[in-house]
């Protein structure tokens, strides 16, 4: 049976580069490699690629991780984060004396979007300090900024930006704002930075203006958490976990080893060949669509009738302070020498 879905109206809620990149397109360089349980993966786009999978130009380095909550495991995502940014900031051969102004985009009063304006809670602020003298060597002048959303200023945040840059001068920007992610594994579990700047918003489909070089004319690093995905990406990963279970327990009936094991679902996690016999079967016509489908099947039965929900983990409040503070000491560490 064939299935001709429009698939033009369905645009995905991400905004992480991993997940949009096609290795198969020209003009996309990947890098992955797993470094203490944490995965890091650098992405390179040009200009090539740039209009085929709707990212920006510049270089995207994504880190994975698969829990913070514990101290040993957020001190190891932090270094890796520093060191990262560390990277990034001499690439795009930013100076020690350089001045830098970090900017908390988002909105303090709703916990998914509070990461930007939490993590200036934790930035060594030093410029009013350069302008009393009493600054020692290793420390570089930083400004931090949070600028609110529009409705809570009725500004619009990319000219509240442009004015304190074109007031202030400095000569490199660090934006933090809260993502989205078109995947559930990924949420409060990944960090995105990303030379390229970034649009406020765009990922819950409330895209304001942009936030760049081409904008600001300075260098603009963008760091990001997805702290929210849609109902249809919930609903659509759910359906693919439901066909890895009914594989797995189908190709593993018999076995007396896993009839002594202790029950653990970390298989749904990994790829499992599905049958398409097998989907049918467990889900009739719907099992027969492929997860582009399934996802277009789903807008348009959530979309009109508005319960297409951004959602967001009951334990987001610890997990975005958790994140928040990793961030703020991996910038802080980033910007001055003097910090370790």
């Amino acid at each position: 049976m064939g299935h001709n879905i429009d698939l033009s109206n369905y645009k995905i809620r991400t905004d992480l580069a991993i997940e949009v990149i096609n290795k198969k397109v020209k003009g996309i360089k990947t890098k992955e490699y797993i470094e203490d349980n944490v995965k890091i993966t650098e992405v390179v786009i040009d200009k090539d690629a740039e209009s085929i999978i709707n990212k920006k130009k510049g270089n995207y380095i994504t880190i994975e991780f698969a829990d913070v909550t514990d101290y040993e495991n957020s001190k190891k995502v932090e270094e890796i984060f520093s060191r990262e940014l560390t990277k990034l900031i001499n690439k795009l051969d930013i100076k020690n004396e350089n001045s830098c102004l970090v900017v908390g985009l988002g909105n303090s009063k709703s916990t998914p979007d509070s990461l930007g304006p939490l993590v200036i809670n934790n930035i060594l602020v030093t410029n009013h300090l350069f302008e009393l003298g009493e600054v020692t060597d290793g420390y570089r002048r930083v400004s931090v900024l949070i600028p609110g959303v529009m409705g809570q200023t009725g500004l619009e945040t990319s000219e509240t930006i442009n004015s304190i840059v074109n007031k202030f001068k400095p000569d490199f920007l660090i934006a933090v704002d809260a993502l989205a992610s078109q995947s559930v594994e990924r949420v409060n579990k990944t960090i995105q930075m990303t030379d390229t700047g970034i649009h406020p918003g765009s990922g819950i489909g409330n895209s304001r203006k942009e936030i760049s070089y081409e904008t600001l004319n300075i260098p603009c690093i963008a760091i990001g958490v997805p702290t929210v995905v849609d109902a249809i990406t919930i609903v659509s990963d759910t359906i693919n976990y439901m066909h890895k279970h009914y594989t797995y327990s189908k190709l593993n009936i018999n076995s007396p080893i896993n009839k002594l094991m202790v029950y653990s679902p970390n298989y749904l996690k990994e790829k499992i060949t599905l049958n398409k016999k097998d989907k049918e079967t467990l889900l009739g016509i719907v099992g027969t669509l492929d997860d582009d489908e399934i996802k277009q099947l789903l807008f348009e039965v959530l979309t009109p009738i508005g319960f297409n929900l951004m959602v967001t983990p009951k334990e987001v409040d610890f997990l975005v302070e958790k994140l928040s503070l990793i961030i703020g000491n991996g910038i802080n560490k980033s910007l001055h020498n003097n910090i370790k």
